[in-house]
């Protein structure tokens, strides 16, 4: 079974995330900050990262850089609202940059690419 951790400051909209990813069979752990990501990293193996922008305190370019410079291997999907930060050079790290949108069919087959080729 494959681990995501998504990353996700609205409580709703991650547990909704959450429940729908474990629904496809993916195991998953749910994070609201970019500390508790970094720290999760560090303690589980994750096949692929859901990753926010924006995030209370350390947002979501940081702790992208945070994650990659322990392990460049671990895919990250830039998962926003806003599609002004696709853009940003940072932001270039991910594997995947999406747009958050109700129907996550992209999303799902974007996890899916990035944890088949891992």
């Amino acid at each position: 079974m494959k681990r995501l951790l998504i990353v996700e400051d609205e409580a709703i909209q991650g547990k909704a995330l959450q429940e729908e990813l474990q629904e496809e069979g993916y195991e998953t752990d749910l994070v609201s900050s970019g500390t508790d990501a970094v720290k999760k990293v560090q303690e589980k193996e994750y096949d692929c990262i859901i990753l926010d922008i924006y995030l209370p305190g350390m947002d979501g370019l940081e702790t992208m850089g945070r994650i990659l410079s322990r392990d460049r291997q671990i895919p990250i999907i830039l998962y926003s609202a806003y599609s002004s930060y696709r853009d940003n050079f940072l932001s270039w790290a991910a594997d995947a940059y999406l747009i958050k949108s109700s129907d996550t069919k992209e999303l799902k087959a974007t996890i899916e690419r990035l944890t088949a080729a891992k």
